[in-house]
């Protein structure tokens, strides 16, 4: 009843109708209702974990630090696996669950028991029938994940010397650098994405795979360089001072010191680049063609 459709408004509760007049403006009463319960209960939440003991044990997890009892118990761990499991697990398990309902109305289930007469209800294997009956979806599977890695991969290689670039730039200038690379997140995404229709339209490389892949590479390409570059400004200068004195060379340097510490930086920003992109619709939607739909754009 409080994000719902207009004609759900009339199942709100007495006291929260009506709005609230500031200026020439008017705001629904349910709405402003709703968001100061959300301003106290995140101040609530910003005094626990400052205040009380879970937020001793809350930062433990996440400082990595062990906060134990005496029966042995790590609180930092379990808090953040109790993390994990709610906001990750619990989402991916609904997500399995949806996938054997049967759909109901304006986009929502239909109920598991009790459905009204000639209504479908329970369980079914249906969605899993009609995916692997059809070849033409599991062909958008593969298009999606490929395009995924060719994605990634193209950011890691263009984000690389960038984030080495600005961590081993002096530190007065390092922030300034940052800042340019996460700049065109001032502007809306939709924006962004048709100023790359006026460029590539007088090449003719609109509606096309490229035009989809360009698109992708410029819209991630920050969320490579960032975790790169938390990765490689924390890398000891002297390891490669010493690889040096034992006769590496530069390439040598790169590939047996500076390369294997930055993996985790390597792993994060794939993770962080493949996953979106997986599930773009936007990009495919605006600058592909016909053959460029991925799995964002069918699930849409």
């Amino acid at each position: 009843w409080i994000w719902g459709p207009r004609a759900q408004i009339a199942q709100t509760p007495e006291f929260l109708t009506g709005a609230l007049k500031v200026g020439g403006l008017s705001f629904p009463i349910y709405r402003v209702f709703i968001s100061g319960v959300g301003i106290i209960v995140l101040g609530l939440l910003w005094w626990m974990q400052d205040k009380t003991r879970w937020g001793a044990i809350i930062r433990a997890g996440m400082d990595n630090k062990e906060m134990t009892t005496g029966l042995g118990v790590n609180y930092g761990l379990v808090s953040t696996l109790v993390f994990l499991l709610v906001f990750f697990l619990l989402p991916a398990l609904i997500m399995v669950g949806a996938s054997v309902r049967y759909p109901g109305e304006y986009g929502a289930l239909a109920p598991l028991f009790g459905g009204k007469p000639g209504e479908e209800s329970g369980v079914t294997l249906e969605n899993y029938a009609v995916f692997f009956s059809d070849f033409i979806y599991a062909q958008i599977f593969l298009k999606s994940f490929g395009v995924a890695a060719l994605t990634t991969l193209i950011c890691l290689v263009m984000a690389y010397p960038v984030a080495l670039l600005i961590a081993r730039s002096p530190r007065r200038h390092r922030d300034l650098m940052v800042l340019l690379c996460v700049l065109p997140f001032a502007s809306n995404f939709l924006v962004r994405v048709y100023a790359w229709m006026i460029i590539l339209g007088p090449f003719d490389l609109l509606f096309s795979r490229f035009a989809v892949i360009v698109g992708m590479v410029y819209v991630h390409l920050p969320f490579m360089i960032l975790p790169l570059y938390t990765n490689l400004e924390k890398h000891d200068p002297t390891l490669l001072d010493a690889a040096q004195d034992l006769g590496a060379n530069a390439w040598q340097r790169f590939w047996r010191v500076t390369f294997p510490l930055s993996l985790p930086g390597i792993f994060s920003g794939s993770a962080l680049v493949f996953i979106p992109v997986l599930g773009m619709f936007a990009i495919p939607e605006i600058l592909g063609g016909k053959d460029d739909w991925l799995v964002g754009n069918l699930i849409k």
